[in-house]
């Protein structure tokens, strides 16, 4: 066969999705043309066979100008049928010549090959919808003035005053889907930026209420540090108060312009943090690459750490790494006594977990802290 291609039905359309020739073809990828013009529409509706083998052998083949215009000699079509039932278009293929060797052998390739396309389209079909889902939650979020924030306080271990507290996202109608899920899904849809410049935004309004010497941990991946929102949303804030938690598991390609994008807040002091250090590679690249303020020791690395002589010894080190290099380090997941004192013992700065205080609403947190 000469041209083979598969089409979509449209309202009265159908769109050339895909085109394939081994010479010279009539249509091409994105061409559009009406439903009653040629044979797709006809084999749906069995007013033409499926398969033709000699076109002059068929009235109704004949007495469409395509067939003489183009020419066709030989052709080969079936419907795409999605598993709801719907036609989605068609798969066809034709020859410029009669071709007497087609056959019911032939047909059934055919139509196997539909059936690899229709599942193929269900998938892409159940993505897209998928896709547009999670848009339209994350923009209704967003259009309600979410998240909202809870705040967990950070403890000073030296002489066990609070002196922070970390921001920490909720969603009211959550679904189901913890406060991770919901940023992986904005930055799936391309409003990861948006979600988190507005938790910034929202986490920002509690830093006046806040006692004098104390600190705002919020969360920003590096895509939403080097967005054109970012730094707008400290315009009127006193940054040297402001900690930046960098969240980002993945590879960071471009160091340099992320350290562009965070000089001129910490040129008025504010101050970085790294998430997970001991979970993983891509946060101590962070760290040897931006010279953080903070480290903050992963939850997997603070649990347990009393009982575990492995996770001690990387604590340690990490701890040992802070000293030499400037950076404190603070604990993350702290759960039980045990696990504080040894945190303590081995020379962390500060600590938070649930053994200090859960998350907060910002009265209960401003309370907490003051008595």
């Amino acid at each position: 066969m000469d041209v083979a291609f598969v089409s979509e039905f449209i309202g009265n359309e159908r769109i050339f999705r895909h085109v394939d020739a081994a010479g010279w073809t009539p249509i091409y990828m994105g061409d559009s043309i009406p439903m009653d013009v040629g044979y797709c529409k006809r084999v749906v509706d069995g007013r033409l066979p499926r398969l033709i083998p000699d076109t002059t052998q068929e009235r109704e083949a004949m007495a469409l100008p395509e067939t003489t215009n183009i020419p066709i000699g030989s052709h080969l079509s079936v419907p795409i049928r999605l598993s709801d039932g719907r036609i989605y278009g068609t798969f066809c293929c034709f020859g410029f010549h009669p071709d007497h060797s087609l056959n019911q052998r032939d047909l059934g390739m055919m139509e196997a090959f539909a059936s690899l396309v229709a599942y193929q389209i269900d998938l892409d079909l159940l993505s897209t919808s998928e896709r547009n889902a999670k848009f339209s939650r994350i923009e209704a979020a967003l259009a309600q003035g979410g998240p909202e924030i809870v705040f967990q306080p950070i403890c000073r271990l030296s002489d066990e005053r609070f002196v922070g507290m970390e921001c920490l996202s909720r969603f009211p109608n959550s679904q189901g889907k913890s406060p991770d899920k919901w940023f992986a899904e904005a930055a799936e849809v391309g409003l990861g930026p948006a979600l988190e410049v507005s938790a910034i935004r929202n986490a920002l309004r509690a830093l006046p209420r806040m006692p004098e010497n104390t600190y705002l941990s919020i969360n920003a991946s590096p895509e939403t540090v080097m967005s054109r929102n970012f730094d707008a949303a400290f315009a009127d804030v006193d940054t040297a108060r402001i900690v930046l938690e960098l969240t980002e598991h993945a590879h960071v390609d471009d160091y340099d312009a992320l350290r562009r994008s965070l000089s001129s807040l910490r040129s008025r002091g504010l101050k970085i943090s790294i998430d997970d250090a001991g979970a993983g590679y891509a946060s101590m690249r962070h760290i040897l690459n931006l010279q953080p303020e903070i480290i903050k020791l992963d939850i997997s690395l603070t649990r347990a750490i009393d009982r575990d002589r492995s996770r001690c010894a990387l604590a340690s080190a990490l701890v040992e790494f802070g000293k030499q290099t400037g950076s404190s380090i603070l604990a993350e997941g702290v759960e039980t006594a045990n696990e504080l004192e040894l945190l303590r013992k081995l020379g962390a700065d500060n600590a938070q977990g649930y053994f200090l205080s859960r998350p907060l609403s910002l009265e209960d947190a401003l309370r907490f802290m003051t008595h």
